[in-house]
């Protein structure tokens, strides 16, 4: 019996998943938690083969909870199991520790093959995303984080870190404070970050602070 921990904030997601996986039996979703810090309370106290984390949680980044349990339970198989694209995130993931990485609109006999791979301790890449690292990503310079951001998210990261307010920062660019808010959330996600110091430290770590709107 394969024990998993299962770490996603929605709650039919979870519950649809624990079904599908008792009605094929071998696996049993012997625990659930809905944010960053239910999971690290679960795997410090309890005993499991599979940790299967999403990466949108609500407190914080799943990128971030990963590189936790990988200096906490080295030995325990993390798969990302995600909703964000294979090219964002995955090899993000791996680079932090993943033993894989699962889209969750993959077919049912991809998500079993992974699970058992994974927990056995074989490394997991989708048949997409391992055609696209022979054909041309291995070897390559890889992208950064950074890369991913549109020029207004650059902006908002920008003037986040130099301490400027959110309604600051919202009258400068002309937008309601709920859309910085919005930028905000994605600039973390994207970054695999948790606040706006670590924002700062990024921007000054890959020199990025210089054409920032007046």
């Amino acid at each position: 019996m394969i024990k998993i921990l299962l770490v996603d904030d929605h709650a039919i997601v979870g519950g649809g998943l624990k079904q599908f996986l008792g009605n094929v039996g071998g696996f049993e979703v012997a625990g659930q938690a809905h944010n960053g810090a239910e999971a690290l309370a679960m795997v410090s106290v309890g005993s499991w083969d599979l940790l299967l984390l999403d990466i949108g949680l609500p407190d914080m980044n799943g990128i971030e909870v990963l590189k936790v349990v990988k200096r906490r339970k080295p030995k325990l198989p993390v798969l990302v199991f995600s909703m964000y694209a294979e090219d964002d995130y995955a090899m993000t993931a791996m680079e932090a520790g993943a033993i894989g990485y699962l889209p969750k609109d993959s077919a049912p006999e991809e998500i079993l093959s992974a699970i058992r791979r994974a927990s056995s301790g074989e490394r997991y890449l989708s048949p997409m995303l391992a055609d696209k690292l022979l054909n041309g990503s291995v070897g390559q310079p890889r992208k950064l984080p950074h890369d991913s951001l549109s020029p207004r998210e650059l902006d908002v990261m920008r003037m986040l870190s130099q301490g400027l307010a959110l309604t600051t920062i919202a009258e400068r660019l002309h937008l309601s404070p709920k859309t910085v808010s919005t930028y905000r959330a994605r600039v973390l996600e994207k970054l695999g970050i948790s606040n706006n110091s670590e924002i700062t430290r990024y921007v000054l770590t890959n020199k990025l602070g210089q054409d920032i709107p007046t």
